[in-house]
């Protein structure tokens, strides 16, 4: 058996395919976890969500800012931006029923018999495995409620963009998403920034969040996505960076939890 975990798919169905193929990824064995961020840009998202649905427990992905925001498009509180390329899904006859599909998936895994927890952005420094199992269940809960459109409608924007304990619980549920699904850069206070995506050098009082002290990544390996720049390159013990930007014609890539080896696919186009 073994456990592979894949950088953003962001739609690149055929890149995927393909590296399955090169690992020889078997259903009955082997388990594939994503860090998030399965649809958009590229032209397969309806495929990769079909197929992430049809492997059952042997595919397991956290949810990403661009599956959220498909939440919000698919309930029409949303424009599709033609760039995501998401009329395909829209239009199939089992959209329903994969947004429900996709609405049940948890904004982190924790693999404690390895030390491992999935995230798509990352864990703030200041949150140690209780502060992300609680937090990240709280959203899971509001998003698997009948309300959970409610929620949706507001999730949008830069603020909170630091922990505040006298937050309500949407203010307080909206912090975690930005945080697992938007994090990059913080300033030295932990507050997060949301526009600087580019490499991390160079960008004056920001830190890449890894960077700043973080007592968990003493203990567990932090897979994450998101940050395509990076190109897989955190340069930080136990932060496991995978993003290689499949979607803006780089790498899809697979890193195999048991080995620490990486396998990699080239995009077969530029869809970003």
């Amino acid at each position: 058996m073994a456990n592979y975990f894949v950088g953003d798919i962001q739609g690149c169905y055929d890149e995927l395919r393909k590296l399955m193929d090169q690992v020889g990824f078997d259903p009955a064995e082997d388990v594939l976890w994503c860090t998030g961020d399965l649809v958009a840009r590229g032209p397969g998202s309806l495929e990769v969500l079909r197929l992430f649905r049809d492997l059952g427990d042997a595919g397991r992905t956290v949810l990403g800012n661009h599956d959220l925001h498909l939440l919000a498009v698919h309930a029409r509180l949303k424009k599709a931006k033609p760039k995501d390329r998401l009329q395909a899904f829209l239009d199939a006859p089992d959209s329903d029923e994969l947004i429900q599909w996709l609405r049940r998936q948890p904004l982190y895994r924790h693999l404690p018999e390895h030390k491992v927890i999935l995230t798509h952005a990352g864990v703030p420094p200041h949150w140690g495995v209780n502060d992300v199992i609680h937090r990240g269940d709280e959203v899971s809960d509001t998003l698997q409620s009948d309300h959970y459109l409610d929620f949706v409608a507001q999730m949008y924007g830069d603020k909170p963009d630091l922990d505040d304990p006298d937050a309500s619980a949407y203010q307080r549920q909206t912090y975690t998403i930005n945080c697992l699904t938007r994090m990059r850069l913080l300033y030295p206070d932990g507050r997060l920034d949301f526009y600087a995506k580019g490499d991390p050098v160079g960008e004056g009082t920001l830190v890449p969040w890894f960077r700043l002290p973080h007592p968990l990544l003493q203990e567990y390996r932090l897979v994450f996505g998101h940050w395509a720049a990076l190109m897989g390159q955190s340069r930080t013990r136990n932060a496991i960076s995978l993003d290689t930007g499949a979607c803006w014609g780089h790498w899809l890539t697979f890193w195999q939890l048991e080995t620490g080896l990486r396998f990699t696919q080239h995009a077969d186009k530029v869809w970003g």
